[in-house]
């Protein structure tokens, strides 16, 4: 449980940052390119409160395979198939419509994740050596 209290703290954080997002930008920068870098890492951090810290790459690269099934579904107006279109919430929360652009959020939000993945093993690899000796 302590490996995954971060990932819940994050979440929450990060899912917050979502919402306020969500209501209060209408478009713009932040609304359109950031809210999808971001929201990679929402589901990141959701995936590893399950998965308990220990499949870090996998589950980035899972996740970004996830947010680009997600897209292609939009193109195909996947919440209208579904019966959801009349409500909002399902709306913003799956999506309305394809862009390359969204992909190229997604990418980029998983490969700073990726960074930021690599670099914390490096600090937690050299602090346990440096414990060592």
């Amino acid at each position: 449980m302590k490996r995954r209290l971060p990932y819940i703290a994050i979440f929450l954080v990060l899912l917050g940052i979502e919402v306020l997002i969500a209501i209060f930008l209408k478009g713009g920068f932040i609304r359109n390119y950031m809210g999808d870098v971001i929201v990679v890492w929402v589901c990141y951090c959701f995936a590893e409160i399950f998965l308990g810290g220990r499949y870090n790459i996998r589950t980035a690269a899972g996740v970004l395979i996830f947010a680009f099934i997600t897209e292609f579904l939009q193109g195909v107006n996947i919440v209208d198939k579904l019966g959801l279109g009349g409500s909002p919430f399902f709306r913003t929360l799956i999506g309305t419509s394809f862009s390359v652009y969204d992909l190229i959020c997604y990418s980029a939000g998983i490969a700073i994740n990726i960074i930021g993945i690599v670099i914390w093993k490096k600090l937690v690899k050299d602090k346990s050596s440096s414990a060592a000796e």
